[in-house]
């Protein structure tokens, strides 16, 4: 089973038994799970709540698959989400077409839902370095999530237990733009009251200990949006 903090798996399947059956097992596995039948639909969901991983259907009505993924690969505040892709299609021109629109694995169907929740866990660990204990980087900051020790340029820093899941959260996926609300979801908890303002506050205390030993500010401010690492 998954920790408390559970991932969002996002599942993209105009078919309902398999859409049923992807998520009763996904959720069997800890993860949460959030269903679209349609391209249009997944992209308002993403937008409502950026998943960490997509399993998303090459063959949907309307709008498909391939073309979901380039527009979710080409977005910055989606790029860094993983994509699996799901497809009847087995020919190496299909699986490079896919892979070379941005996804990030390819199944093909008739799939094992144990290879394919193995390969789902595969992923998370890559883009969440930090949730499974390891070192991660961006520029000059080094995130030891282990020895929950923080150094920029060579130098320790000082975080707050707050601070530090921020700025794990952050440098888990640089350049995605994290909301107030997903913030709060993400570091405080779905279960915990916390004014929005709050954020603000621990994000003020983030800047000042990163820029402690004249670091440039690496947190941007989006205006009407939250906030990213660079």
């Amino acid at each position: 089973m998954m920790s408390v903090d559970k991932p969002l798996v996002m599942v993209v399947e105009d078919e309902p038994a398999q859409r049923e059956v992807l998520a009763y097992n996904l959720e069997s596995e800890g993860f949460r799970v959030t269903k679209a039948e349609n391209g249009e639909e997944a992209l308002l969901l993403v937008a409502e709540d950026t998943p960490d991983v997509i399993l998303l259907d090459w063959m949907l009505p309307n709008v498909s698959g391939i073309e979901i993924c380039r527009r979710l690969k080409t977005r910055p505040e989606t790029r860094g989400v993983p994509i699996i892709m799901l497809s009847a299609r087995s020919e190496e021109v299909d699986r490079v077409r896919g892979l070379e629109t941005g996804a990030d694995d390819y199944v093909i169907k008739p799939y094992s839902l144990v290879e394919l929740m193995a390969r789902v866990r595969g992923q998370l660990r890559r883009t969440r370095a930090a949730a499974v204990g390891e070192r991660i980087e961006f520029d000059d900051i080094v995130l030891d999530s282990e020895s929950h020790k923080v150094f920029r340029d060579g130098k320790a820093l000082k975080l707050g237990p707050t601070e530090f899941r921020l700025l794990a959260t952050f440098m888990e996926k640089p350049g995605r733009v994290w909301s107030r609300e997903q913030l709060l979801d993400r570091v405080w908890g779905r279960d915990i009251y916390v004014d929005t303002r709050t954020v603000d506050v621990h994000i003020g205390r983030l800047r000042k200990a990163l820029s402690k030993h004249g670091g440039t500010d690496p947190l941007r401010t989006v205006r009407g949006a939250g906030y990213s690492l660079g």
